[in-house]
């Protein structure tokens, strides 16, 4: 039998604290507002005059509310509100927050445009007054011959050899926390914070030695920073002062330097096969090898951008396959031929399914639903005028909802990507989930391969059921993509 067990006063407190903390998601009456917002008119405003003769349009777009903005459209309807612009108003919207004012850039032409990135118009700098102070100087953060440089080493960690290494300690992790850890037969089960807790065990034990459960109390702390730094790019007070999440953000990631800095320490010299020994002993062709700080960095935006991104897309996954048996049974009819032995890259290849239900996923919950740029010098963007230092803000989060695109596009339908549909070539830039260009996201095989793992053992061990016939999450769209109640799924033993 499971060892764990679910305490009736712990979830009563955790779900009153879900629906208590104040939120643009759940404070009384922001439906009413919302719908409200998206019916007015605002005053439009120019982003800036095209140069005479040059035959390119201005971008226009407005303000919103004072102070906020746009904010709560968009933490509200995420992708929904962004198709709702790009239905009103076209592919190319100036937003003059006073917070963070920029030009919107929808669809998938757009998309191509900066992310394919031809004449090196668009930088990375547009992540800066996000995540920049948290996620200082990480690869995503790094522009051109920079990025190539730090790519090529980081290339290393993440090569085939180096991935078969991973998939043994991740399995050894998944299998662990799967049997014994989780409830069964219980619709108060948490999937979301589970799935948020293993992942970060895997990333502790392949991204730095840890063994799972050794250090609970550490990991928690660590992983308690990073939920802090992944939100504090939201903020809407954006100075250092207590107890505001901005001041919270760059507290978490101090913990996270001084933690990861005694780490490169430790590992610098020692034999290892996990990614923070590898990072400290990798080099490329030149000889050209990482600094302790280059370390530090890199790690804190790699365990970030591994462990958030996976638990989005493997807990997305779960929902639709308890709400849709069929694709369950196909699933685990893969896994059953596999059987229980010790997973490898090869054995994983062979879940086509899987594959086939991950794009799916995060089709319709993509993790991270919008791709950051600033504009390098003066240029133009489908015909419109785009000066120096404007921040542009691609969204395949909402690319991925087009019903140009994709047939009914807010259905599951895992199918739609196999031949002869396959929807996502409609348009070379149709799905991009893991981005595009140079800054593709070079962990993607190391996440397909993890959340493969974990959907497999589940699958060989437990039903996924429903907590209630028909139950739909809600999502709150403040950074990644979050299921607001903690997504309830029950486990019923095989």
């Amino acid at each position: 039998m499971s060892k764990a067990t679910i305490s009736t006063p712990n979830y009563l407190l955790d779900q009153a604290k879900r629906r208590l903390t104040p939120s643009i998601n759940n404070f009384p009456g922001m439906g009413a507002v919302e719908r409200r917002l998206l019916n007015t008119n605002w005053t439009p405003r120019k982003l800036a005059d095209p140069p005479p003769d040059s035959g390119l349009k201005p971008v226009m777009g407005d303000r919103g509310l004072p102070v906020v903005g746009h904010l709560i459209e968009m933490m509200r309807g995420g992708p929904e509100y962004l198709q709702f612009l790009y239905e009103t108003k076209g592919p190319v919207i100036f937003g003059d927050s006073p917070v963070l004012p920029g030009v919107a850039a929808l669809g998938p032409d757009a998309a191509q445009v900066i992310y394919s990135n031809r004449n090196k118009d668009y930088s990375q700098q547009g992540w800066v007054p996000v995540i920049g102070p948290f996620f200082n100087r990480g690869l995503m953060l790094l522009d051109f011959e920079e990025h190539m440089f730090h790519r090529r080493i980081m290339q290393e960690a993440f090569v085939r050899s180096r991935l078969v290494g991973y998939v043994e300690q991740m399995d050894k992790v998944v299998s662990q926390v799967v049997a014994e850890d989780w409830v069964v037969n219980d619709a108060r089960f948490l999937l979301y914070p589970a799935m948020k807790e293993l992942t970060l065990d895997i990333a502790s034990m392949v991204f730095m030695g840890h063994e799972p459960g050794t250090d609970h109390e550490l990991v928690t702390k660590v992983n308690k920073a990073f939920t802090i730094t992944t939100r504090a790019g939201n903020a809407v007070i954006r100075t250092s002062v207590p107890p505001f999440t901005w001041w919270r953000g760059l507290q978490a990631r101090q913990l996270l330097e001084n933690y990861f800095r005694e780490r490169v320490k430790e590992r610098r010299g020692k034999d290892g096969s996990d990614l923070l020994t590898v990072l400290c002993h990798t080099a490329d062709e030149d000889g050209n090898s990482f600094s302790d700080e280059d370390i530090v960095n890199h790690m804190i935006f790699l365990m970030m951008a591994a462990h958030d991104t996976s638990t989005s897309t493997a807990t997305t996954m779960a929902y639709h396959l308890a709400a849709n048996a069929e694709w369950q049974e196909r699933c685990r009819d893969e896994s059953d031929r596999l059987g229980d032995g010790p997973l490898d890259i090869e054995s994983l290849e062979k879940l086509e399914s899987l594959d086939l239900v991950i794009n799916e996923a995060i089709r319709l919950v993509t993790p991270v639903q919008w791709g950051m740029r600033r504009t390098v010098r003066d240029t133009e963007l489908l015909g419109y005028y785009l000066p120096a230092g404007t921040n542009v803000i691609a969204y395949p989060g909402m690319n991925h909802r087009l019903p140009e695109l994709w047939t009914d596009p807010l259905k599951f339908d895992p199918d739609r990507f196999t031949e002869p549909r396959s929807e996502h070539k409609r348009h070379r830039y149709a799905f991009t989930p893991f981005g595009g260009g140079a800054h593709k996201c070079i962990g993607m095989t190391f996440g397909q391969l993890e959340i493969k793992t974990i959907l497999h053992r589940l699958l060989r061990r437990y039903r996924l059921e429903l907590p209630r016939p028909g139950y739909k999450p809600r999502w709150d769209y403040g950074g990644m993509p979050i299921p607001m109640d903690g997504m309830p799924i029950v486990l019923r033993r095989l």
